[in-house]
């Protein structure tokens, strides 16, 4: 009779759920576009990382802080042709293919 209590108990006691319910959190998924403002895409590292590979030098612009709030396509469309459709484009497909967080 107590070994069966006991190993009832070991059982029981051994289990890393017991007593919890576990509740899975799912990877969060963060969609970029090209309406998301340069700021957004800034404090996030993965995003970040994007922006400084596939536009150099648009977060350590002296400008930065005047066009942060700005999306993409709205600093594209006021660059006068200096940033393309390509690069936009080419660039909310990069940030849409990271990987979710």
């Amino acid at each position: 009779m107590h070994l069966r209590a006991a190993i009832a108990a070991s059982v029981l006691l051994g289990s890393s759920a017991w007593g919890q319910t576990a509740t899975p959190t799912p990877p969060t998924s963060v969609s970029y576009s090209q309406d998301t403002p340069i700021e957004t895409l800034a404090s996030d590292p993965a995003a970040a990382a994007v922006l400084n590979k596939d536009l150099p030098g648009l977060l350590t612009d002296a400008q930065y802080p005047i066009f942060k709030a700005m999306s993409l396509k709205a600093i594209q469309q006021a660059s006068g042709g200096d940033l393309s459709a390509e690069d936009v484009h080419k660039t909310v497909a990069d940030l849409q293919a990271l990987p979710p967080r």
